[in-house]
Formats: C-alpha cells, sequence, structure tokens
C-alpha cells in the first residue's frame, strides 16, 4: 500500500469529521437503547477478565518497585500512598484505555467491517438510516460506560494487589500501608482517572468504527483495519493522557 502525507491528512479529517458527526447524533432520537445494552454487555464480556488479570501485575510492579524505592529512603510511611497514586492517576486508565482499545475496539472494528464489506453499511445509507445514528452512537457510549466502570475496577484490584505484594513480599506494615492511603492521594485524582477512562473509551470506539466502515478490500481488509485501528488508538490515547495529566496539574493543586 502507497502512503503519501495528502493522504494522511485525509483520513485525519475524515476520521475527526466523523468524531463530529458522532457528537452531533448523541442527542438525536430515537436512542437506540437496545443496541446499547448489548454492546455494553458484548465489550464488558471481552474485557472485565482480561482488565482484572491485567490490573495485579500492574499493581504488584508499582508497589514492589514504590516499596523498594521508600526503604532506600527511609520512608515506608509513604508507600501506601505513592502505591496508591500511581494506581490511581495513571495505571487505572491507562490499563482500561488498553483493554478496551485492545479488545473492545478490535470487536466492534470487525464487526462494522464485515458489515462493509458485505455491503449492509451501504444498503441502510440507501434505505435512508443513517449509520452513525444506528450503529455507531450506541457502540461509543458503551465504550464510554464500560470503560468507566473498568476503571473502577482495575483501582480497586490494583490497590489490592500493591497492598498484598507490599505487605506479605516486602513485610510492610499493614496499618502504616492503610493509613497513609490519602496523604498524597485526593478525590480529584479518582475523578480525573474516571474522566480519562470516559475519554479514552470514547475514542477507542469512534477510531474503531472509523476504521471498520471504511474497511475495504474484502476479509483481508477487515484485517489490516482491525490492526490499524489499535495502533492509532494506543497512539492517540498516550497523547491524549499526556495532555490530560499536564492540565490536571495546572488546574488541581497537588497535596504536599
Amino acid at each position: 500500500m502507497r502512503l503519501s502525507p495528502t493522504g494522511a491528512l485525509r483520513h485525519s479529517g475524515n476520521l475527526f469529521a466523523m468524531a463530529l458527526d458522532v457528537i452531533r447524533s448523541l442527542p438525536r432520537r430515537p436512542f437506540q437503547a437496545r443496541e446499547f445494552i448489548q454492546q455494553a454487555w458484548f465489550v464488558a464480556s471481552v474485557t472485565i477478565l482480561p482488565t482484572a488479570l491485567v490490573s495485579i501485575p500492574f499493581g504488584a510492579v508499582i508497589a514492589l518497585q514504590i516499596g523498594s524505592l521508600t526503604r532506600q529512603l527511609g520512608a515506608q510511611s509513604f508507600a501506601g500512598a505513592a502505591s496508591v497514586l500511581a494506581v490511581l492517576r495513571e495505571a487505572s486508565p491507562i490499563v482500561t484505555a488498553l483493554l478496551i482499545a485492545g479488545a473492545g475496539g478490535t470487536a466492534i472494528c470487525a464487526d462494522l467491517g464485515a458489515r462493509k464489506i458485505r455491503d449492509e453499511i451501504d444498503a441502510m445509507q440507501v434505505l435512508g438510516i443513517d449509520p452513525i445514528h444506528r450503529l455507531v452512537v450506541p457502540r461509543v457510549l458503551a465504550s464510554m460506560v464500560v470503560a468507566v466502570l473498568l476503571n473502577g475496577l482495575v483501582s480497586v484490584v490494583g490497590v489490592a494487589g500493591g497492598y498484598f505484594f507490599n505487605v506479605v513480599l516486602q513485610h510492610g506494615t499493614p496499618g502504616a500501608y492503610l493509613a497513609s492511603f490519602t496523604t498524597l492521594a485526593q478525590l480529584s485524582d479518582l475523578w480525573a482517572a474516571e474522566i480519562k477512562a470516559l475519554v479514552f473509551g470514547a475514542i477507542a470506539a469512534i477510531v474503531a468504527s472509523y476504521k471498520g466502515l471504511t474497511a475495504q478490500g474484502g476479509p483481508k481488509g477487515v484485517g489490516d483495519a482491525v490492526n490499524q485501528s489499535v495502533v492509532i488508538t494506543f497512539m492517540l490515547l498516550f497523547v491524549t493522557n499526556f495532555v490530560m495529566t499536564a492540565v490536571y496539574f495546572q488546574v488541581v493543586p497537588q497535596r504536599g
């Protein structure tokens, strides 16, 4: 496939235009409640178990690294606070984003891509049915809702895993670990992580839907679209995470 700067700009513009179309179609009626429930259940079913399993080593690695560092600095009483802060601010939304994009996004892209190569999307347009309102909007809303819920799950599992590894493996003090939870972390950190998860879920679903609706070349084209959607989503997620984190540090005062 030949790559060109103008082609990249065209695809970027089309992706942004589709995102605007999704936002414009959100308040339109009738709302596809059945499609939303089905997609939310499907995305949750393919992401809950992998997310829980991935969050355990994330929390463990953070706890082991921070526990070793605080022991060297003689600040073991801050191990719990630093671990909770790292899990809430960064680990939870990142893990949620990766699983939503890698599991849920690929399924959305493959589903819409299969509909595209079977000419179902063109048939809907001929019948006067808007594919954005009928198919994309419920998937975007479902991904956003599931991402917010998964972020809470990752936070709980990650903090619990960090507690286990810090107290059991590194022989930390349970009382000091629990007592230091609110030393550095604050409620605004949790809300910021939930907003990140909400935005990440929307980005993953929009990119997956765009690549699925523009798939060409038969089954091979659908497979290529799925791979491209994962790569593009990961790049956008990391850039968005950096921007949102920088804005959060400028807006919310941090505890010393």
